[in-house]
């Protein structure tokens, strides 16, 4: 069965403010669906810092993995908002190597903390939008 998917951009990352947990929205390709993900405050700090193009003095945790994956020849071809289940989304990061292409678990954040720092494209599993995504508005803009 192939998934449908829909490729999607970060818009922006903020504080719930019922709950002042941290929220990542991604933004459909035809700017209709604003899919908001709750993450943790590390994950929100090392989206924050990419997105505004700050680098830290020393490899933050996904730094870390983006130079191991240049070391060994790996690509980030994307990641991929794939499931929620129970209010808990999934994600996968699909790599290219010399060799294969593997699929890898991964939360949300993370993939896409990745996926920033390897200028990857981002995902969203139609099913996905189709339970999870809320109306898009002019409100959000594209960093």
């Amino acid at each position: 069965m192939v998934l449908e998917k829909v490729e999607m951009k970060v818009v922006s990352i903020g504080l719930d403010p019922r709950t002042s947990q941290p929220v990542l929205i991604l933004r459909d390709g035809t700017r209709n669906r604003l899919l908001p993900i709750w993450i943790g405050a590390l994950e929100a700090n090392a989206i924050a810092l990419e997105m505004e193009g700050i680098k830290p003095p020393r490899p933050m945790t996904h730094d870390l993995l983006r130079n191991l994956l240049d070391l060994i020849g790996a690509r980030v071809q994307g990641v991929l908002i794939s499931d929620i289940k129970e209010e808990t989304f999934y994600a996968m990061i699909t790599l290219a190597t010399s060799r294969d292409t593997l699929e890898i678990d991964s939360r949300p954040s993370d993939a896409i903390a990745l996926a920033l720092r390897t200028k990857a494209p981002i995902y969203a599993a139609e099913k996905v939008l189709e339970t999870s995504a809320i109306p898009g508005t002019d409100e959000f803009t594209v960093h």
